[in-house]
């Protein structure tokens, strides 16, 4: 099975196997936001997969 390359291109796996993502919305039309918004827009997220959908997307990752 191929990897998901769309998905893997938008996502860091860190030592300990964590799947890290940005926010979505924060490439434009950003200025109408409350500043509360835009501050929760910053930094990565965590992504939790079931093991079965992390095989689907990225095979290479047995973790």
């Amino acid at each position: 099975m191929k990897t998901n390359k769309s998905f893997s291109q938008r996502i860091k796996v860190t030592k300990t196997g964590k799947m890290l993502r940005r926010p979505t919305g924060q490439n434009h039309f950003n200025s109408k936001d409350s500043s509360e918004k835009r501050m929760s827009k910053r930094g990565v997220k965590a992504i939790f997969f079931k093991s079965g959908i992390k095989r689907r997307f990225l095979p290479g990752n047995s973790k």
